[in-house]
């Protein structure tokens, strides 16, 4: 049986005390009125000396024009900052959650393909997806949030946006907001969360229940559960990935970011099983996993950070080779506002992965890995971050206290949830019917 270590126990609350102080810090030093983004305004044209040229169009503006462009542009930064916090809350809370719905995909495809070399890694997944339940709720309450206006990130919950005569009336909004309308958007949000979580309570349920049996019978439940949970998660996770991410920019759409979305967090999910498992080998668990398994997993790392990569260019490549205004604009924005996160994260989830994974006997060594696997999820996070901000803050991104500590404070419940259902169970399933193959898979 694993324990929990009082280190690592103690790293976990810290991180979640910090990352609730820095959480709260943001939202408090976040601007309260107008008045305060006109302060902050003043102060950075002080500090930048009043050096701004002045284009000919601006010489012939009215001071009347000037004045209205002006106060535009106060409003749209007062709205802007304000959903900096909440952004930064949203980002973070999203990724650690979908890196579990990774690991869950990833432990229900092992048991669809009847796979001879996991399962002495299933006790592992499954500590990971015990974070789902918590994730979950967490998540469903910042939607609900969203949806009662206590935020403004999702644009099209605006109220009057779909009103004829309304001054925040989008004809293109209104045309779907069939689609996207609050009670349908949550009802969806409800019934794709619900069901992971289901799918994840009663495989683990059966897999235990294996270990006491004399027969299959449990593990041929699973086998029948995972072949339906996977059909439903490829259903649900493309309708999630429109409603959660695509759906910050509500005018624009691509019929690739479903799977994009996925790859970006089931390479994730991949890498944090191979992280916890490495770290369980380095206190002395999990007798069983060898640098076979080790290898295994490395290689999915690596297969799938290529998978990621065709999807970003296909999406990427066509919609600019394209040139249809409204759906460039997407990417015209993050190349000029956001070009730095927008290109490293390319460099972090592909480049870098191509560099050090390739390697065969790089994908054994376990501090290259880990190395390999720091970098891998601060990549997807950072193409998380791409996904949500532009919509949101537009140009006022900076990683700041807000990002860091949300960031800390998912992170540090995600090590608490996870190691405390290690604790539970015996690290190696019993019965299952391939365990003897797995605990001696070499190649």
């Amino acid at each position: 049986m694993y324990t929990f270590s009082n280190k690592l126990k103690n790293i976990s609350f810290i991180l979640m005390l910090l990352g609730l102080l820095g959480i709260g810090y943001g939202f408090y030093t976040a601007p309260k009125d107008l008045k305060q983004v006109e302060t902050l305004l003043a102060s950075e044209s002080h500090h930048e000396g009043h050096s701004e040229t002045v284009s000919s169009k601006e010489k012939h503006k009215s001071s009347a024009e000037l004045k209205v462009e002006h106060e535009e542009h106060v409003e749209l930064m007062y709205h802007q900052l304000q959903n900096k916090p909440w952004s930064a809350l949203y980002v973070a809370c999203i990724f650690f959650m979908l890196v579990t719905l990774g690991s869950l995909a990833f432990y229900a495809i092992q048991q669809v393909a009847q796979a001879g070399w996991s399962p002495v890694l299933f006790r592992v997944m499954q500590g990971i997806t015990a974070y789902l339940p918590v994730g979950s709720i967490i998540f469903f309450v910042l939607l609900l949030l969203s949806g009662f206006h206590v935020n403004h990130i999702f644009t099209w919950l605006d109220e009057g946006i779909t009103t004829k005569g309304s001054a925040n009336y989008d004809e293109m909004i209104a045309g779907k907001s069939g689609y996207l309308n609050f009670a349908f958007w949550i009802s969806r949000a409800a019934i794709f969360l619900l069901g992971w979580n289901l799918y994840r309570y009663f495989s683990r349920k059966n897999c235990l229940a294996q270990d006491e049996a004399t027969d299959n019978t449990f593990y041929k439940k699973n086998f029948k559960m995972s072949a339906a949970f996977l059909v439903f998660f490829i259903v649900s996770e493309s309708i999630m990935s429109w409603d959660w991410l695509m759906s910050f920019d509500p005018h624009w759409f691509s019929t690739l970011f479903g799977w994009y979305v996925f790859a970006s967090f089931f390479v994730s999910g991949i890498t944090t099983i191979s992280m916890v498992t490495l770290y369980l080998k380095s206190k002395g668990y999990l007798e069983h996993v060898n640098s076979s398994h080790i290898h295994d997993l490395s290689k999915f790392m690596f297969g799938i950070s290529v998978f990621w990569t065709y999807l970003w260019f296909s999406q990427f490549m066509l919609i600019w080779y394209a040139n249809i205004p409204e759906e460039v604009t997407y990417f015209k924005t993050r190349i000029e506002l956001y070009n730095l996160p927008f290109f490293g994260a390319v460099v972090m989830n592909f480049v870098f992965p191509i560099l050090v994974l390739i390697n065969t006997d790089f994908k054994r060594i376990a501090p290259i890995i880990v190395g390999a696997g720091v970098v891998i999820l601060c990549g997807h996070y950072v193409d998380f971050f791409n996904m949500v901000m532009p919509a949101t803050v537009g140009g006022q991104w900076f990683i700041g206290v807000s990002e860091i500590a949300s960031i800390f404070f998912f992170l540090g419940l995600f090590i608490f949830v996870v190691f405390t259902a290690l604790t539970k169970v015996p690290l190696l399933p019993k019965r299952n019917p391939f365990i003897e193959e797995s605990k001696h898979f070499h190649y």
